[in-house]
């Protein structure tokens, strides 16, 4: 019998080889990366664990373009991002990602709504679309009643979902979470754990999340461990129970 042909393989999202990344703190250069190679696939959920100073953040400033490696390549759908101008990153940056961070950033002055809608107004969409847009992701992450409060007016839990509304509005290919629950008490973080699956999949948002906490890790499809600038191994879980709901 006749073989099928083979399937192409597929372009990862994001391909990173061999990536080094040093600063000079008193005259001498640092190495915080040591040859990082990883490849996330479009849709993925994985989150990168370790101690502190393994270099995790500084891998998710690099792949968010907020930084460039001092060595190696990083790839997005196979171009290579670290070819690129100052005015071309910035404009892949707000096009292509979202960010979270364990602080919000929200805009005092601004309501939930407006805060939502900021990445858009920046970018001088359509008013009218960008608000419907900004409507419909706040009340999917549970805050239609929160509309105009402003981020006083709200808990932190209520804070960190309208974040990850506002990083999503653009629909960004990779979100990038920096320790998004690290400031929330434990059923609170639970709750914004189960939120970045239930983005994932209504939207086939690719996460990659940076945390400390054990239950999410537990959870996650994906775990990639790091120690001392390198990745010291890479996990795939059983899916979560959330993501069969």
């Amino acid at each position: 019998m006749e073989k099928p042909a083979e399937t192409a393989a597929r372009t990862p999202l994001v391909r990173v080889e061999n990536v080094k990344k040093s600063f000079v703190h008193e005259g001498h250069d640092v190495a915080i990366l040591k040859g990082i190679d990883l490849s996330i696939d479009e849709g993925e959920m994985l989150c990168i664990v370790g101690p502190s100073g393994a270099g995790k953040s500084t891998l998710l400033h690099l792949l968010g373009t907020l930084d460039l490696p001092s060595e190696g390549n990083i790839y997005f759908q196979g171009d290579n991002i670290t070819s690129y101008s100052s005015a071309r990153l910035a404009e892949f940056r707000n096009h292509r990602i979202g960010f979270v961070f364990q602080f919000h950033y929200l805009l005092p002055e601004f309501t939930a709504l407006e805060n939502v809608m900021m990445p858009g107004r920046i970018r001088g969409e359509r008013e009218q679309d960008l608000e419907a847009r900004a409507r419909a992701l706040l009340e999917e992450v549970g805050l239609g009643p929160r509309l105009t409060h402003r981020p006083g007016e709200l808990s932190g839990g209520e804070q960190q979902r309208v974040a990850l509304a506002r990083a999503i509005i653009m629909n960004p290919k990779l979100v990038l979470a920096d320790e998004p629950t690290g400031n929330l008490d434990t059923n609170t973080g639970r709750a914004v754990h189960e939120l970045l699956f239930g983005l994932n999949r209504s939207h086939g948002t690719t996460f990659l999340v940076v945390t400390h906490s054990q239950d999410l890790a537990q959870r996650m499809p994906r775990v990639v461990h790091m120690r001392d600038g390198r990745i010291e191994n890479d996990l795939r879980n059983e899916p979560p129970a959330a993501r069969d709901a």
